[in-house]
């Protein structure tokens, strides 16, 4: 109302008669016969100034916002180049894992490993994002826990191929087929040192002593605790049966050969697969082009881990292969800008 009846008021006084007042008459024909009732266009530089000057704390006002939001926004981005990789502690894994972590480095990630000695685990944490990204061998050793966990999953890449296990004795051993145990069973003091109760390595083998009818007893057990027992048992050049994989630096330190699997119960070989949590590629692109670009050869995984055996760390293990290997790795991180 205010506003209104205040403008009413100039236009009563614009509009007033000519004859009102002499005074008006002559000020206006001061003007330069300004016509009656128009506001002057003539410049005016105070008001010049404060509309400049209102517009110089507009844009500095923008600017501000743009400044704080841009801050606002780095924790984001901060976050976004941190990945969390999980990985079996199984020697076949290990290798690999430090290899996709050496190379998301290179391109300025921040790179968390957590190491798991239960499959089942690894994979929940997986699914609920704790960690974001692994490496498993989903077409059979861990065919359960992926067809279980692949809707909250995705797969990236195979990132090796070749993965084999079943029974093995060391050369020295005068069995050569898995048939052959029942009749050696008191040379192998009627026991095969198995691992981890729960992988699929172990499920496998109990699958094999249903099939073929062995009546050893297979022991479960861990990979450290296998291994120790191959190791005293090839140093006194005894008899022993264990459950061992490929690639493992034991074919090379302990000279071993698998039994044959003439009913073909353990599966074939097999690739290792990069797979992560659901939406991680949509999320991290970039990470997600330079795992897919990862392929580490079988021999370079028994390499790394013989070089362990020698007594280097696996970190630094790792970091002699791939400095050993910079043009595979140049070829590896060669993708785009993002």
């Amino acid at each position: 109302m205010y506003r209104q009846a205040g403008f009413r008021r100039r236009r009563s006084r614009r509009s007033a008669p000519a004859s009102s007042s002499a005074c008006k008459k002559s000020a206006r024909a001061g003007k330069g016969n300004q016509p009656t009732g128009q506001r002057s266009t003539r410049h005016n530089p105070v008001n010049s100034w404060k509309g400049e000057k209102m517009k110089i704390k507009a844009f500095c006002k923008a600017l501000a916002v743009a400044a704080v939001a841009g801050l606002s926004a780095l924790p984001a981005l901060a976050q976004d180049k941190t990945i969390k990789l999980g990985t079996m502690a199984w020697e076949d894994l290990v290798p690999i894992t430090g290899i996709a972590k050496k190379v998301l480095e290179d391109k300025g990630y921040t790179v968390e490993v957590t190491e798991f000695s239960e499959i089942g685990i690894a994979y929940a944490a997986l699914t609920k994002g704790d960690v974001q990204a692994m490496v498993s061998q989903t077409d059979y050793i861990a065919q359960d826990y992926w067809n279980k966990n692949k809707s909250r999953l995705e797969k990236i890449s195979t990132v090796s191929f070749g993965c084999y296990q079943t029974f093995a004795v060391p050369s020295y051993v005068q069995i050569e087929s898995i048939e052959e145990l029942n009749a050696n069973s008191d040379l192998l003091g009627g026991k095969i040192i198995g691992i981890e109760p729960g992988s699929g390595l172990m499920r496998d083998a109990a699958d094999a002593m249903k099939e073929y009818g062995i009546e050893l007893e297979l022991v479960e057990g861990s990979t450290a605790g296998m291994t120790a027992a191959l190791k005293s048992a090839v140093d006194r050049q005894q008899p022993i049966a264990v459950t061992l994989w490929n690639p493992s630096w034991m074919f090379q330190k302990f000279d071993m050969k698998f039994l044959q699997d003439p009913k073909a119960v353990f599966a074939p070989p097999c690739a290792y697969h990069m797979i992560a949590h659901k939406d991680f590629s949509a999320e991290h692109p970039e990470a997600r082009e330079l795992l897919a670009a990862i392929y580490v050869p079988l021999e370079a995984n028994m390499e790394i881990n013989t070089a362990v055996v020698d007594g280097k760390t696996m970190d630094q293990a790792v970091q002699d292969w791939l400095e050993a290997h910079a043009e595979l790795v140049e070829r590896w991180e060669n993708i785009k800008s993002y």
